[in-house]
């Protein structure tokens, strides 16, 4: 059952699983805001142009309630969406941090020497400089 876990925690924690995690969340978001603009703004547009009797008898100031109103609507469903994007800024970026936590920093292989003689950086194999074509001595490392 521990390997279970284990293997399982593993999946979870991948960069592809998180990302599309963090993809769906945020496209509900936004499928939230875009559901306020045509539920708010474009659908009463609509409703004028297309049925404009309905409206006559109303006056201008209940008119620039009912836009105020759907504004409000439309502006709540953006703060919404910020705000559970910067959450999930947080949760990300915090298992981040959590998944290196217990990961040791890999040494780089050298690869590279300077040449004791002209100062340029050579191969860490070569034997020549191809610079200064000084002799240098070649040591071989344990791999």
């Amino acid at each position: 059952m521990k390997k279970f876990l284990a293997e399982f925690k593993e999946f979870a924690l991948k960069g592809n699983v998180m990302d599309l995690a963090v993809g769906v969340i945020i496209g509900a978001a936004f499928a939230d805001i875009v559901t306020s603009l045509t539920d708010n703004f474009i659908n009463p547009l609509l409703q004028l142009l297309t049925h404009p009797s309905r409206f006559a008898d109303l006056t201008g100031s209940i008119i620039w309630d009912s836009i105020a109103r759907y504004g409000s609507n439309f502006l709540s469903a953006v703060i919404n969406f910020v705000i559970m994007a910067f959450i999930l800024f947080c949760i990300v970026k915090a298992v981040n941090k959590a998944m290196t936590i217990g990961k040791k920093e890999e040494e780089e292989e050298k690869t590279t020497q300077k040449c004791p003689f002209c100062q340029s950086e050579i191969s860490i194999k070569a034997t020549r400089c191809p610079n200064c074509t000084s002799e240098i001595e070649y040591e071989e490392t344990e791999a």
